[in-house]
């Protein structure tokens, strides 16, 4: 039964900290729509996924995400391919979901088009990655499938992500730029199975990225012309580069110019299988797991209030 409500999966230490006198004021505007607004609790990213499933499965009328792609990501989890609107207030370091979708960069405007569209009635469907593990799993009912909304990572800037996640010093953006150095001294071309609709592409390099949307890392345009409504999934891979190459290549992902150099290949696909030893994935931001993958394109798994 449908509860009319609305449930917030908010991130106070979004964008830093920098959003968080915020929240009362969204929290305003969404109760514009005439529905009642319930913030969700949680302290962990597992308590966050789990409060999202526990409110779609008692009736609210949406979830709400207020946060960075991190936020979002968790949010995914519990309303993909369920009957459920879902809002998206970008309040994050990066928002490159919130971009992709369509959605105002300013959080207050971001609510009050989500309280409009529950007050009108209309959703906007958009596509999501459906993504299965198939490294060895101890469950014995399989593994469980995740989503993401933006775009997965799992070459050169995966193995940046993973090494940072690893260090305890220094603290914040100097620990990237860190590992960003300690990656580049062990930079090396890697082997990839890929297999796109069926078809091998496999390939020996250090790029590989897969996503709905254009961005990842605040604005680094790696699928420039991604489109989530599409039913597709766009793949982008680069053939072997040294790192001067790499360094030429990098600025040019903050304007997507970077598929017009020969090394780099653009594919369309509805599926795609991934593999290669020794990298662990990052979707939306987040830690996946070792990457040998399944993903699938499910077009309009979710039900976007825009």
């Amino acid at each position: 039964m449908t509860s009319y409500e609305i449930a917030v999966l908010a991130n106070p230490t979004a964008g830093r900290g920098r959003h968080r006198d915020l929240l009362s004021g969204v929290l305003r505007r969404l109760g514009d729509s005439g529905r009642t607004v319930r913030l969700l609790t949680a302290h962990s990213g597992a308590e966050a996924e789990q409060a999202c499933r526990a409110a779609v499965d008692g009736g609210v009328t949406a979830v709400v995400a207020v946060g960075g792609d991190g936020t979002i990501h968790r949010a995914l989890q519990g309303v993909a391919e369920r009957p459920v609107g879902f809002g998206v207030v970008p309040a994050g370091t990066g928002n490159d979901f919130a971009a992709g979708i369509g959605m105002p960069s300013d959080p207050l405007r971001a609510a009050d088009v989500v309280a409009a569209a529950l007050a009108e009635g209309r959703h906007v469907p958009i596509d999501l990655a459906r993504v299965v593990s198939r490294a060895p799993d101890e469950s014995p009912d399989g593994p469980r499938p995740r989503w993401f909304g933006a775009v997965l990572a799992g070459g050169f800037d995966a193995l940046v992500n993973e090494r940072a996640n690893r260090m305890r010093w220094p603290r914040g953006p100097r620990r990237y730029d860190l590992a960003i150095l300690l990656e580049l001294a062990r930079l090396k071309p890697r082997k990839y199975a890929l297999e796109l609709d069926g078809e091998d592409h496999s390939f020996e390099g250090m790029l590989v990225a897969v996503g709905n949307c254009a961005s990842y890392g605040g604005g680094m345009r790696i699928l420039p012309d991604a489109d989530p409504t599409d039913g597709l999934l766009d793949v982008v891979v680069a053939t072997p580069f040294g790192r001067a190459g790499l360094a030429r290549l990098k600025p040019r992902l903050r304007r997507g110019t970077h598929v017009t150099d020969r090394r780099v290949t653009v594919f369309r696909a509805r599926h795609v299988r991934l593999r290669s030893d020794g990298i662990v994935a990052y979707a939306d931001g987040e830690r996946l797991g070792p990457l040998d993958l399944d993903l699938t394109c499910a077009p309009g798994a979710v039900r976007l209030l825009r």
